[in-house]
């Protein structure tokens, strides 16, 4: 067989999911290798501690108890990471047959993009969370493709799956609200009547509101109240609402530069050859012009709408988390300009579809590039926690005292191995999040157990603004010596020159 035949023969479910399993552990490769404990893993790790009930994800807490056969969480990376992943390579084999019946390798572009948004990254670097969030888009997939037998099976099952997916990361409700319009465009694609359609959004509607209700007797109650505080009406929510998205929108521009911008701009073009096509199937409906008017403006307020849950619900909470994290919506807008694309495509060429594989390609490229930055970072962790290991187990005083605060000053110059990379690819740094030196949390692995943590670093703080003489002055910071308690004071990172090699 001619590897051009084989591009475009139709594929078994054995095979699809072979490309699905190949596609998305080479996607998840990079994160395995560095091996980095990002953020919360390292105080997690060090107490085996779980405490996702009081964020509203009980079912997070229900999953390590399985994973590790424990009442706690212990780390098993990268276990869970590859379990969620074999995971999500059967949905989106799902997902694949749901779209395309008789599936090709083009085809099984198309759903690739909700594993392969670059913003997913931060969510997978997190190697307590990650297969977590994974595994929430892995149960959404599954509600927006689940079709019982029968009445009851099609109203609760989805919904129960939404509600899992929800108690393992709230953010994923914007994913299937993005599928769902995906979903309805599908339909009306293939000339779906009004009262199928009418039918569509009103299971959708009700699943919503079942999944929700489900999640609100079961996760909800154990939420902690900070988390669940909305926008002060009397504190003008729309401008605040305003000023989130354009703060979205300015993280999210960090992605098109160089290479990235031109990729985007084709794949626009071929989704607006798509969508050509699209309005030429509204307007061969045998229906009214007003219907297919009325259709038309709903198909085309769906575009702007799943781009505004990019954010989505995190706009209407008080506090806003800004983090990539947040951005599983992405992969969802992706999803929809390739699937229009490959529409605009494929009757142009059967093989055309293939330069979907680019943009994943640069995708793919992104996430090779964000492993070495995460080894970078390991390697400079590493270097701060023997330095300050070192200083401290060398001074009798500092191995005696009472305890130990740390102060955290935060900056974008820690990693300067990494500078030719963030100016190339500036997303990387949003990515990556990590805007400290050291925390307290990792020194117990060195056997230093007097530093406490985080949320005390305001009395090293004050200390190092009092002129006190340091007994250890190093580079990157100063300790400090008062009766029988330690001060680790962070000093501002050197700017030093230009990098040239």
């Amino acid at each position: 067989m001619r590897m051009s035949d084989f591009l475009v023969r139709e594929l078994g479910r054995r095979q699809v999911v072979l490309f699905f399993l190949l596609a998305t552990m080479l996607y998840i490769l990079p994160l395995i290798l560095a091996d980095f404990p990002y953020i919360d893993d390292n105080w997690r790790s060090l107490a085996a501690g779980d405490a996702w009930a009081g964020q509203g994800r009980l079912f997070m807490d229900w999953l390590y108890k399985a994973l590790t056969f424990t009442g706690a969480a212990p780390n098993i990376f990268p276990l869970p990471l590859l379990t969620a992943t074999l995971a999500m390579a059967l949905a989106l084999t799902r997902l694949t047959f749901h779209y395309f019946p008789e599936p090709t390798l083009t085809s099984c572009l198309v759903p690739l993009p909700l594993w392969y948004n670059p913003f997913l990254l931060q969510n997978l670097s997190y190697q307590y969370d990650g297969p977590g969030m994974a595994l929430s888009l892995v149960a959404v997939i599954y509600a927006i493709t689940f079709g019982g037998s029968t009445r009851i099976q099609r109203w609760l099952v989805p919904s129960v799956l939404l509600a899992l997916a929800i108690g393992l990361y709230q953010i994923s409700l914007n994913v299937f609200l993005g599928l769902c319009g995906v979903e309805l465009l599908r339909h009306v694609h293939r000339g779906a009547p009004w009262s199928e359609l009418r039918r569509l959004a009103g299971w959708k509607l009700a699943q919503l509101v079942l999944g929700i209700s489900i999640y609100a007797v079961t996760a909800y109650p154990f939420t902690n109240a900070t988390r669940t505080e909305l926008l002060s009406y009397s504190a003008d929510p729309l401008l605040q609402i305003g000023t989130r998205i354009a703060w979205v929108a300015e993280k999210v521009a960090l992605l098109f530069h160089g290479g990235y911008s031109t990729v985007f701009v084709v794949l626009m073009a071929c989704a607006l050859i798509g969508g050509a096509g699209f309005v030429r199937q509204i307007r061969l409906r045998n229906e009214p012009p007003a219907k297919r008017w009325l259709l038309g403006g709903i198909c085309l307020l769906m575009v702007p709408l799943i781009v505004l849950l990019l954010p989505g619900m995190t706009l209407l909470f008080r506090d806003f988390n800004e983090g990539a994290r947040t951005l599983m919506g992405f992969g969802v807008l992706l999803l929809l300009l390739f699937y229009l694309a490959y529409l605009g495509l494929v009757p142009l060429h059967r093989r055309l579809p293939l330069i979907l594989a680019v943009p994943l390609l640069a995708t793919l490229s992104l996430s090779f590039a964000y492993g070495r930055v995460l080894t970078m970072e390991k390697t400079l962790a590493n270097s701060a926690l023997h330095s300050l290991s070192h200083d401290i187990a060398s001074h009798r005083e500092l191995r005696e005292a009472k305890r130990i605060y740390m102060s955290v000053t935060y900056s974008d110059r820690w990693l300067a191995g990494a500078t030719g990379t963030f100016k190339q690819l500036p997303v990387l740094r949003y990515l990556l999040n990590i805007d400290y030196f050291m925390l307290a949390e990792n020194l117990p692995s060195a056997g230093i157990t007097n530093v406490v943590a985080e949320r005390e670093r305001r009395n090293a703080t004050r200390v190092g603004y009092q002129g006190f003489p340091a007994l250890v002055d190093s580079l990157y910071y100063r300790i400090y010596l008062i009766g029988d308690y330690g001060f680790i004071v962070m000093k501002e990172p050197p700017h030093g020159r230009l990098l040239q090699w």
